[in-house]
């Protein structure tokens, strides 16, 4: 089992201290013995009998945090006043909110943004429904929906629980490219109720990012939903974690020097993810696909495949390979895995072609730790942020969108998913690209950019575009 990242556990402690020598090496000293790292100490001066100081500590889990608050307690000197878990103080409140665009200071805003003005608006809307997405928060507004079913790791957890992490999608889409989103979380085990509950809401929104629904009901509500409404509906954990793996692929093959049509790869794990990783990689050109599941490799004619599974057997695995996980690896090129932690040996990554490439993308702990194939690979991937090489969606999602707003699209084409992956792959310059840099950095502020103005030129190529640029009510 990996180690937890440094920040998810930390504390802040809430201290007292004697202003006398000694009191803080004290405190410092019992924070060390009990595994704590002090991650930062509020600047101070000592001045009169008393100090009073903030100390954050990283810690590795909720038994060390009360460790490590017990430790401190102990110091001769030092009172702790309070303490709390810095993750569940940045989520109180929830992490968005709703800001006013447009003044009301005085009665002839009021008259303009409320009655009688907006009554103008309202009838403008009436003759021409396109003009929702020019004079209303439609045009950059986009739910993000959840029935809580399939919640990162976690499982079936249910729609309020889903909340923080709906709300942090929200907060992605703001702060990587401007989107306003807003979670909708539905309290339903049905498909088709989060169906008819979506279909009825999408008036108020420019497009639909459905977030940890458990397959098959994802690919359900997926299908109706693009057939029944005229915005975008985007399923990330199937299309944006599509988009940043073919990315991945573009960016290892710059290294390896391989070609796309002769690679041979392997996905394990033939979910949501996994079906969406198979298809785009076969629009992208892949020379042979072969998918595992908890059953083994799937293939055309094996039982018990729902229509989903079945159109990957149909168009993958053409040498109708069988058996587990072990059986199908010799001789391939790429790993992709969206399974399940520890599901990959060495002696499997040993049997593949020499410059493999492995993406061991479960999360939080993947496939197999990059620590036990150094050597053995020429190219290595995780989803996750304290290795190289992290494969992120946050590095399309946000972008996908907004260039799908800037267009007033109809539909995210699989066009538009393939420019997605180009642009993020072209984000790493031949300067920057090494094995161990594949992938842009997701702080990096131009990737978003990059993102949508290539899925924006997609959308109109595919003739997607809702509105044509005509005149405007009011407009001169």
């Amino acid at each position: 089992m990996s180690k937890p990242t440094a920040t998810q556990y930390s504390i802040t402690l809430d201290v007292t201290l004697s202003n006398v020598p000694g009191v803080l090496g004290r405190l410092c000293s019992a924070i060390g013995a009990a595994g704590g790292n002090i991650f930062a100490i509020e600047g101070f001066v000592a001045k009169g009998a008393l100090l009073q100081r903030q100390i954050v500590v990283s810690c590795t889990s909720v038994d060390h945090q009360a460790q490590v608050v017990a430790a401190v307690g102990t110091v001769d000197g030092v009172t702790l006043e309070t303490w709390y878990d810095r993750t569940f103080r940045m989520h109180e409140g929830g992490k968005i909110e709703v800001l006013p665009l447009a003044p009301v200071g005085d009665q002839d805003d009021l008259s303009m943004a409320y009655t009688p003005g907006v009554a103008r608006v309202c009838n403008a809307i009436a003759d021409d429904e396109a003009l929702a997405d020019v004079y209303t928060i439609r045009r950059n507004t986009v739910a993000i929906v959840s029935d809580g079913s399939a919640v990162l790791g976690l499982g079936d957890i249910g729609p309020k629980a889903a909340m923080p992490v709906m709300e942090g999608k929200a907060l992605l889409f703001k702060s990587f490219a401007g989107v306003d989103a807003f979670p909708i979380c539905i309290d339903t085990d049905s498909p088709e109720e989060v169906i008819e509950t979506v279909v009825r809401l999408a008036p108020t929104f420019g497009g639909i990012n459905l977030e940890d629904i458990a397959a098959p009901g994802a690919f359900q509500v997926e299908e109706a939903l693009k057939e029944r409404l005229d915005i975008p509906v985007f399923h990330d954990d199937q299309h944006g974690t599509a988009v940043v793996t073919l990315a991945a692929v573009e960016n290892a093959l710059r290294i390896t020097g391989k070609k796309m049509s002769e690679l041979s790869i392997v996905v394990s794990g033939v979910g949501a993810a996994g079906v969406a990783i198979g298809k785009i990689l076969l629009g992208a050109g892949v020379g042979e696909i072969v998918g595992v599941d908890s059953r083994g490799a799937v293939y055309d004619g094996r039982d018990g495949l729902n229509r989903w599974k079945q159109w990957f057997a149909e168009n993958t695995n053409p040498d109708g390979k069988r058996g587990a996980l072990s059986d199908v690896m010799g001789g391939t090129d790429v790993f992709i895995g969206v399974s399940a932690p520890d599901i990959l040996s060495v002696a499997d990554v040993r049997a593949m072609n020499h410059d493999a490439v492995v993406f061991a993308m479960a999360n939080p702990d993947p496939e197999i730790l990059p620590e036990l194939v150094s050597g053995h690979v020429r190219v290595m991937g995780t989803g996750r942020s304290d290795y190289p090489n992290q494969i992120n969606n946050v590095l399309a999602f946000p972008g996908i969108f907004r260039g799908a707003l800037d267009a007033c699209a109809s539909d995210i084409t699989e066009g538009m998913k393939l420019a997605a992956a180009a642009a993020i792959a072209a984000s790493v310059g031949d300067d920057e690209l090494r094995e161990d840099n594949i992938m842009p950095s997701v702080f990096d502020p131009g990737v978003s950019t990059r993102v949508a103005a290539a899925v924006a030129a997609a959308a109109r190529i595919d003739g997607v575009c809702r509105l044509d640029g005509s005149a405007r009510p009011g407009a001169v």
